[in-house]
């Protein structure tokens, strides 16, 4: 397996953030968003001009990817933390096999200070957060507009 991180720091194109996105979009299964939204997101991460960015991690397999996460950094440490994980995905073909585990442990690696996500408490990967940490301290409340 190989793994790739693309930052704010690399010449990322169009075309490989839309290889992430359409990944991405495909293997959220129900847990996922709108193609628009996983690019901007990506936008986010990797766009130098942006003020905290982040990072993407993608695995790939033989040239195809099997996995992908996204990062972004929320300026906010201190308070809340200074990353969030917003996207994590597994190939279908690659479920069960320790890949996820494996991009969750590489992301550990290269964020700087703490991380927070969300996850739908259905979930099966919600899990595995568990297993590698993660606690559920509060309820997310929302009022979208």
């Amino acid at each position: 397996m190989d793994y790739i991180f693309y930052t704010p720091q690399d010449k990322v194109s169009e075309e490989q953030k839309k290889e992430v996105a359409d990944f991405l979009y495909e293997h959220l299964d129900e847990f996922g968003d709108d193609h628009d939204s996983i690019m901007r997101c990506i936008n986010f991460a990797i766009d130098d001009k942006k003020k905290f960015g982040g990072f993407v991690l993608v695995s790939k397999e033989n040239g195809q990817v099997t996995g992908a996460v996204i990062i972004n950094k929320t300026g906010m440490e201190g308070y809340i933390p200074e990353n969030i994980l917003v996207y994590i995905a597994v190939h279908k073909n690659q479920r069960g096999k320790g890949l996820g585990k494996d991009l969750m442990l590489k992301t550990f690696d290269k964020c700087e200070g703490s991380i927070k996500l969300h996850v739908e408490p259905e979930n099966p990967a919600r899990f595995l957060y568990e297993k590698l940490g993660f606690t559920s301290k509060y309820l997310e409340m929302r009022l979208n507009r």
